[in-house]
């Protein structure tokens, strides 16, 4: 007799889903029983970092991953990192055991009562099975519905009394399709209203690099010999920054980002939302200036219902650029002029987060992956640091911290199980650091060669800066002393160091590239809080 165990473990397996990451509880034992030597368990020491884990784990490896929590206060836990892997659209199947059926009635304790309604809006299905009979094929139904376009997670509730229950079958495989073609009759129209434009602007987004689409942005953009831009909050790089068209990232508010289109009388959004505003700063243009129009390419539907300007076409943005390229003339156009190079930091007394990463910048290794969470700092991060090949950049989407340190770590683990090897760097600010400091021992136990750049101003700067935006004076709790976090690396069993002057960082940067664990880098620098906008 086969049982619900043995037919999901075998489903898991044909699927290609051998990595489970979790933080094992009572309800979830009797899923992880007799653990097959064939599959993974990752231990993260708290469910928000293994949710986080698996999302920079199934976005660096490009497959779905499971992630298993403790039925609903694991699930709460974890919620902070499930805003962030939906809005990354992030294919991702979590699971969570529930109390066994003979006693639900009673709500015994660890029940999770509403099993359904806990994680939503941020998944996008929630189920628990009505029989034990139904797991095998929940799953299938799960991951099926995780990887169409958009992406993102589904949570499936599971008492934790199914597992030996007799399966009825194993469900097999089934192969579906994620790539949706674009309408061909609206990408028509859109060529003939791109070829028609004197002044045209593309903006290129995270949507561009998860679909494996840069090679298509850079033709449609050449044959366009427009202006390339980044949009607000990014959380992946959709266009090589080192290309000559590339002119840099948009202002996340209304009227500024207005004021960088004057001029062009179309824009060309591919693969973003249009836009991502915070805060709220109007314009006197509105949304867009007169005379411009907007024009947006995008896989996802709520993406473009909820775009408050600009016709859309909904499909992948890979073959939405590739037949814009082939239907649009030759133009005479000139291309932009190159941005203007970075300011070069000049000498200081203590280290600026300008110069910090100029120097990162001259260490960076070709290859290198960059996962950013260092918010009051990532204009000067970008302004150094240029990202010059596809699936290199990987930052939060929702806004909450806590995700780059255990997303290096997934993406970390993911390089090793594809064979890819790339360097993994995060830069994340000393308050970030303090979300997650649990996933540094997992990266330890795995020998992880992941360097964390901590760049260490004892604040929260970035609401240092909404305070002075807001006119929000002696707002509480902004200052962080005290915090030691290269002894808190240690603990954690990692190799870490504080760092005082630009050659000490540029030196150990070096070392730390070519170690065989994780590397915590520790740099004081001023206290300068810059301008939102």
């Amino acid at each position: 007799m086969t049982t619900v165990h043995e037919a999901t473990y075998e489903l898991l397996r044909s699927l290609g889903m051998t990595t489970v990451f979790g933080n094992p509880g009572s309800t979830e034992e009797p899923f992880l029983k007799d653990f097959p030597t064939d599959f993974t368990y990752v231990l993260a020491l708290q469910e928000a970092s293994a949710v986080a884990m698996a999302d920079g784990y199934a976005q660096a490896s490009g497959r779905p991953v499971h992630v298993n929590l403790h039925t609903a206060p694991g699930t709460g836990n974890g919620m902070g990192s499930l805003v962030t892997a939906w809005h990354n659209k992030t294919p991702m199947i979590v699971t969570a055991g529930q109390q066994t059926r003979t006693m639900s009635l009673f709500e015994p304790m660890l029940t999770n009562l509403r099993p359904t309604l806990l994680p939503e809006p941020y998944v996008k299905w929630s189920h628990e099975p009505l029989r034990a009979q139904d797991i095998p094929d929940a799953f299938l139904r799960a991951h099926a519905t995780a990887v169409q376009p958009p992406a993102g997670p589904v949570y499936l509730s599971l008492p934790l009394d199914d597992w030996d229950e007799p399966a009825l079958y194993t469900p097999a495989p089934r192969r579906v399709s994620t790539r949706v073609a674009p309408d061909p009759d609206a990408l028509a129209r859109f060529a003939g209203l791109i070829a028609a434009s004197r002044n045209p602007m593309l903006v290129c987004g995270a949507g561009i690099d998860r679909s494996g689409s840069w090679a298509e942005a850079v033709a449609l953009a050449e044959r366009l010999c427009a202006p390339v831009w980044q949009p607000p909050f990014a959380d992946r790089v959709g266009f090589p920054q080192d290309h000559p068209q590339f002119q840099g990232l948009l202002p996340p508010a209304i009227g500024p980002l207005a004021e960088k289109l004057v001029g062009h009388d179309l824009v060309l959004v591919v693969g973003a939302p249009v836009f991502r505003y915070y805060p709220y700063v109007p314009g006197e243009h509105g949304y867009l200036p007169p005379g411009t129009r907007l024009l947006h390419l995008t896989d996802d539907p709520d993406e473009a219902a909820r775009a408050p300007v600009g016709d859309c076409v909904v499909g992948d943005v890979g073959l939405a650029c590739a037949a814009l390229t082939a239907q649009l003339p030759a133009t005479d156009r000139q291309p932009p002029a190159p941005r203007p190079a970075p300011p070069t930091p000049g000498p200081a007394a203590a280290l600026s987060p300008e110069a910090l990463f100029a120097a990162l910048a001259a260490e960076w290794p070709a290859d290198g992956v960059l996962v950013p969470e260092t918010p009051s700092n990532l204009s000067a991060l970008h302004r150094q640091l240029t990202i010059t090949r596809p699936a290199s950049y990987f930052k939060m989407a929702s806004g909450g911290l806590g995700f780059a340190l255990p997303a290096a770590v997934g993406i970390a683990l993911a390089q090793r199980d594809t064979g890819q090897h790339r360097p993994v760097i995060a830069v994340i600010g000393d308050g970030s650091f303090q979300y997650s400091p649990q996933a540094l021992w997992t990266a330890a136990q795995h020998r992880l060669p992941v360097v964390i750049v901590v760049p260490v101003n004892e604040q929260y700067g970035v609401l240092k800066a909404f305070a002075a935006l807001e006119d929000t004076p002696g707002v509480p709790g902004l200052e962080l002393p005290g915090l030691d976090v290269a002894t808190i690396a240690r603990g954690y069993g990692c190799t870490a160091h504080q760092l005082d002057s630009l050659d000490d960082f540029r030196e150990a940067f070096r070392v730390a590239l070519h170690g065989d664990g994780p590397t915590v880098l520790a740099v004081p620098i001023t206290r300068d809080v810059a301008p939102l906008l």
